[in-house]
């Protein structure tokens, strides 16, 4: 699912998905041709592995009353094909009326039908469905988590009898109503991918140029239903309403995909028509958005795109090995096998080098203890592995430190927060993280004017947050590719949990004065209690050490939109207080794999370090005691 990872849907849910199917189609030949669909469950294991049932739809039984067609209905819709039979249960003018693309309501159960009393006298009825909403699925193909205080949804169904006796669903719901198992059944997540907005204040032509990354927009569409070019489609059709104030699609507007299709040599061929592709320029950079969005179907065996306008215009193609890389993840850095660690001692920044071998500090003033004798708080390497941002061990000093040899004492900080009297130590600078842009984000808590900074070069400019309201921000981490933020936010002044939220960083201002703010807050997945700490884990994906309600600390994985993925179950983290991954990967073989770094994460207790081997914690032992261990980024 994921593009970076390498991974695809398991080999085996296939298998046992084709043999279920199988089983299905010939207890289908044996079935009656009147009564209910019969429903196969799946339990909620064999949902997470990927185990997937071919639905068949079954036609409305004769005779059948309200309550039994809108249990069929419900059944049809999950069905693969194009809602044929589903329309089957509505009346004519329903059935033209009715958009099964309106979007997907998610509810946590079975719905639940209110009871109804038919009697041979009625012509018209309603049926009211109520059930938990858990997420919904907006017509740009978008998901949404609902807020648990926010979930109960109700629906109402009205059915006709029509002539000949037999009732017919008239009016009802666009969209489709589907239980979890049945959505998970159906639909599957894939990303598609757009260019970072431009930054108008970018300080060189150089920095312009690193903005042409691809982002990761991630959607739900159905699983077996012309899975190429259903991407295609909504590729073409442009970014969610969410992203959109950070994205920019080369496609024109009115473009429309005429035919796609895939050969034996791993090359996708795309046709576009009603617009004009415009330059070579422009026709490569829309061929580089459908190389990455098709190969992201589960395969990953497109390794070249070639795309062609209408009537014979326009062609060109893209590939993987293009240069200069503009694919997800391209300013994440090529340091996936590099990590460091603070000595707890002192605060001295060491180099691990992935391994067990003893570290070697780094060159430069972060390589030896300060002068001052005061160990340094929490470090930030940078993408590009030439520099560290420092914050001193009172929290109040933010200072950019080359790694360079030549470079004897700290420089001066570049931002300095007042110590307030009577601190408990919960206030002052903290969280720092990079962007593969070389921009730098810093939270200020200082209590009489919390604040989020953003350092570029010499200029520190203030981030104001819309939609911030009464909570204050503890803790923040950037995307590489500068455009997306995952921000741990505090509600009100009492509170002592801290929920994961995701915005959006919207750059603006000129090169001599940049501005920037972060907006679209989001709550990342209400279901967290409270979340201990966030890492990128890959462009479109955070690592999260988090806890449910009366449940264990544990990992997760989280998509942008907010949606776990159940297909990475973590071991639990119940004494491990933070938690860091990296979006860097290493190409490691054919077939489009790649070297995943470890998951790394520091036990609170005794502060020893752990990575993750093979859904196993391994301690990692070191000569010296560690405070932090640290990831690019």
């Amino acid at each position: 699912m994921r593009r970076t990872s390498g991974r695809t849907e398991p080999r085996l849910a296939g298998t046992v998905g084709a043999l279920v199917g199988a089983l299905l189609a010939g207890g289908c030949a044996a079935m009656p041709d009147s009564g209910g669909v019969t429903k196969i469950e799946l339990s909620k294991s064999s949902a997470d592995k990927n185990l997937q049932v071919r639905v068949f739809p079954v036609e409305p039984a004769k005779g059948a009353a309200p309550p039994e067609l809108l249990a069929g209905f419900l059944d049809a819709v999950t069905a693969d094909d194009n809602y044929g039979t589903a329309r089957k249960y509505l009346t004519p003018g329903a059935a033209a009326r009715w958009n099964a693309e309106a979007g997907v309501k998610v509810l946590g159960g079975k719905p639940t039908q209110g009871k109804v009393s038919v009697t041979d006298a009625d012509t018209d009825i309603s049926v009211p469905l109520d059930g938990q909403l858990v997420a919904e699925v907006d017509e740009r193909h978008s998901y949404r988590i609902q807020d648990a205080q926010k979930s109960s949804a109700s629906f109402s169904f009205s059915f006709k009898r029509e002539k000949g006796g037999e009732w017919r669903i008239d009016d009802l719901p666009n969209g489709l109503i589907l239980n979890e198992v049945n959505f998970r059944n159906s639909y599957r997540q894939v990303d598609r991918y757009f260019y970072a907005a431009p930054d108008p204040s970018a300080p060189t032509a150089a920095a312009v140029t690193r903005q042409d990354v691809l982002i990761a927009d991630p959607i739900y569409l159905r699983r077996r239903i012309n899975p190429l070019g259903s991407a295609a489609d909504a590729l073409v059709a442009g970014p969610s309403s969410w992203l959109a104030p950070v994205a920019r699609s080369a496609f024109p507007a009115g473009a429309k995909v005429t035919a796609v299709s895939l050969d034996d040599n791993r090359v996708g061929h795309v046709s576009v028509g009603d617009v004009d592709l415009g330059s070579a320029t422009a026709c490569r950079q829309m061929a580089t958005q459908l190389l990455y969005t098709l190969a992201d179907q589960g395969t990953g065996q497109v390794d070249r795109l070639e795309l062609k306008g209408q009537h014979g215009g326009l062609s060109c193609s893209a590939s993987r090995g293009d240069e200069p890389a503009i694919g997800p993840g391209s300013l994440a850095g090529q340091m996936a096998t590099r990590q460091f660690y603070q000595r707890d001692e002192d605060g001295v920044l060491y180099e691990s080098h992935g391994g067990d071998i003893p570290g070697e500090s780094v060159q430069g003033p972060l390589g030896h203890p300060q002068q001052s004798g005061k160990r340094l708080g929490p470090i930030a390497v940078a993408r590009d592995g030439e520099r560290a941002a420092a914050i001193s061990g009172d929290g109040h000093q933010l200072y950019t430190v080359p790694f360079l040899d030549g470079l004897a004492a700290m420089p001066q900080p570049v931002v300095t927060t007042p110590a307030r009297p009577g601190s408990k130590g919960n206030d002052g600078l903290t969280s720092p993280t990079w962007d593969g842009r070389g921009d730098l984000y810093v939270v200020d808590r200082d209590p009489q004017g919390q604040r989020v900074l953003l350092v570029r070069e010499k200029k520190v400019v203030e981030v104001p947050v819309v939609g911030l309201d009464s909570r204050s921000v503890q803790g923040i981490k950037i995307s590489s590719d500068g455009t997306r933020v995952a921000l741990l936010l505090r509600e009100g002044k009492d509170s002592k949990e801290q929920k994961l939220w995701l915005g959006l960083v919207v750059h603006g201002g000129t090169k001599d004065a940049p501005t920037a703010k972060i907006t679209g807050l989001r709550l990342a997945n209400p279901v967290f209690e409270d979340v201990a700490s966030v890492s990128w884990a890959e462009a479109d994906q955070l690592l999260v050490l988090g806890k449910e309600k009366d449940k264990l600390q544990q990992l997760h994985y989280v998509s942008t939109d907010g949606s776990q993925n159940t297909d990475a179950r973590l071991q639990s983290g119940g004494e491990m207080v933070t938690v860091a991954a990296s979006e860097s990967r290493v190409n490691g073989g054919g077939g489009g794999a790649s070297l995943v770094p470890p998951v790394l994460a520091l036990q609170g207790a005794d502060g020893k370090l752990y990575r993750l081997v093979n859904n196993q914690w391994r301690e990692l032992v070191l000569k010296d005691r560690s405070s932090s261990f640290i990831y690019p980024g």
